[in-house]
């Protein structure tokens, strides 16, 4: 029985000459891994090799036993390719992708994430945040605080994580822990070695994400440390992509040319 969905692709391995295993992230389906047979031949039903953020209308025989699934078709939806040709963005898109290939299970649907991923991707490709690196990294900010939502993960970024005090005004100092899995008060820092203390644009930011639109450069760079620091502490190695998008200095035009700061 074949089975029809809406995918992204967010991984790609070279199986053989001609194939490759794909995993794919599907709209009703969830993440599934599966063989492409021959296509990376240029006549192949596929058209060639599928690449890393391609998305379109999939086809597939799903897997029985420990097997593969079978990709018997993907019809690839048109790219103005603007992503590709703007360096920070196609580094934000392959480390959107990494995440979810890592924080979601196989078979294991998530509509409402395909949707913020999706879009994501298709404002990026088609020019929407301009091309400027600033608009990029709110939405990756934004998309990874959805991730953790999504995958049961969410921090606690209202109030202190230990004590529970709702943050305010009152907060004379703030950390963020990835022990305690959220946000740690200075009556509590002392418990969490492992804590970072926040500048106070980036807690003000991070406990109330309508902000985080108006932050400046520095404090998306911070927020997004904080935010690799933590997906590292959950998934307990290094991320691939991480170096690429944190400690470089964002162009004001967003041209991509971007120096490591």
């Amino acid at each position: 029985m074949l089975t029809r969905d809406r995918a992204v692709c967010i991984r790609t391995v070279d199986y053989s000459e001609t194939s490759q295993i794909l995993t794919l992230f599907g709209r009703l389906s969830g993440k599934i891994r599966a063989i492409a047979k021959g296509s990376k031949r240029a006549k192949s039903a596929f058209e060639g090799p599928i690449e890393v953020l391609s998305c379109g209308q999939i086809q597939y025989s799903p897997a029985y036993e420990g097997k593969l699934a079978t990709l018997t078709e993907f019809q690839q939806e048109p790219a103005r390719g603007q992503m590709r040709r703007h360096l920070f963005s196609l580094h934000c898109g392959l480390f959107a992708a990494e995440l979810v290939d890592l924080l979601t299970d196989e078979c294991d649907p998530h509509a409402d994430l395909f949707d913020h991923f999706l879009a994501f991707l298709q404002d990026m490709d088609e020019g929407r945040l301009e091309g400027a690196d600033r608009d990029v990294l709110i939405r990756l900010v934004l998309f990874q605080l959805v991730l953790l939502y999504e995958a049961g993960l969410r921090p606690i970024l209202s109030s202190c994580a230990n004590c529970k005090r709702s943050f305010g005004p009152g907060w004379s100092e703030t950390y963020f822990s990835h022990a305690a899995n959220g946000l740690v008060c200075r009556d509590c820092e002392m418990s969490f070695p492992d804590k970072i203390q926040l500048s106070t644009k980036a807690a003000k930011h991070l406990t109330d994400v309508k902000e985080i639109a108006n932050a400046d450069a520095k404090t998306l760079d911070e927020i997004e440390r904080v935010l690799v620091r933590h997906l590292t502490g959950i998934l307990g190695h290094k991320l691939k992509m991480a170096e690429y998008v944190v400690g470089v200095s964002i162009s004001p035009g967003g041209d991509g040319n971007l120096e490591r700061g």
